[in-house]
């Protein structure tokens, strides 16, 4: 299953750090009326994730975040989008001071991709570069999404590792040049299994393979929680390669507060970390509709409030 597919089911719907946050996200949860100043950190929500609170535009979508205090947003499928629809996302989010956080470049979850040693898998990768750096361009967005695809049952798991190594380098040779930055993901085998890439020490060892700016990780909380836990010390010891975080709770996959994780010390120990990228909201909210909506913002205003 392709992740697009699997992120329409089941989200249904870096820059400078910003100011201080309100101590309170009343106002947040009893209307759809702006909040109060910005997040210390920069929390982007989905567009789409506050569709019943802000309407189906997505103009009117980026403005209702903004003026509830966040100063990034994300869009998984935005190359997919039409090149104008594309542009105009990116000139909304910059009249406003707001970053776009990585998009989908790559994740084909049933194909063996990566690991191979095939030369037409090889050119598809490398046409799949291409195609995201004409994007990146459009969206003003330097970081792509990677998700290698499946392991091979067949191949021992070394060789494996050599041949991702070896096909991300033939990758960042296209992207670093034009600045254009990889973002491996690991996802947790329980959700998403038969996929090569599930943890962070892994990926890590492939930045470290792969030894190029263009080459680096995106740590999915949630995944990260169920795959190996001990989020903090993982991410200390990885810091050096981590450049943007998906957020979810889990069990369940919904907004922080709603789960096992301690997001507000995970968010204090970022920003004590002078961590100054993108965190990608990318999970479901636990009640439905406007009210669904509104927990949401309020959740995050509790887990800044450190």
């Amino acid at each position: 299953m392709r992740r697009r597919d699997f992120l329409a089911g089941s989200l249904a719907a870096g820059a400078a750090a910003g100011l201080s946050p309100a101590a309170s996200g009343l106002a947040a949860r009893q209307s759809s009326q702006p909040g109060k100043g910005r997040f210390k950190l920069k929390y982007a929500p989905s567009l789409g994730q506050f569709k019943n609170l802000a309407g189906s535009d997505p103009k009117a979508q980026i403005q209702f975040a903004a003026d509830q205090g966040f100063s990034a947003m994300f869009d998984n499928g935005i190359m997919g989008r039409p090149p104008g629809d594309q542009e105009m996302i990116s000139r909304e989010l910059a009249a406003r001071n707001m970053t776009l956080g990585p998009f989908v470049l790559y994740a084909d979850f049933g194909v063996k991709s990566f690991v191979t040693r095939d030369r037409d898998t090889r050119e598809m990768l490398l046409k799949k570069m291409r195609q995201g750096m004409e994007t990146s361009k459009r969206v003003n967005c330097p970081w792509a999404l990677v998700v290698p695809g499946r392991f091979d049952e067949s191949l021992a798991w070394g060789f494996q590792t050599a041949n991702v190594i070896d096909n991300l380098k033939a990758c960042v040779e296209i992207c670093e040049p034009a600045g254009l930055i990889l973002v491996l993901e690991p996802l947790n085998p329980k959700d998403h299994p038969g996929l090569f890439l599930t943890r962070i020490p892994q990926a890590y060892e492939i930045c470290r393979g792969v030894d190029s700016p263009s080459c680096r990780i995106l740590n999915d909380l949630y995944h990260q929680q169920i795959t190996e836990g001990n989020l903090i010390p993982n991410i200390d010891l990885a810091w050096d390669a981590i450049v943007a975080f998906h957020v979810g709770d889990s069990p369940g996959r919904k907004e922080p507060t709603t789960g096992e994780i301690n997001y507000r010390n995970v968010f204090k120990h970022l920003h004590a970390k002078g961590y100054q990228g993108v965190l990608c909201m990318e999970h479901g909210q636990s009640l439905p509709g406007k009210e669904g909506e509104r927990a949401v913002i309020e959740a995050y205003r509790t887990s800044d409030s450190f």
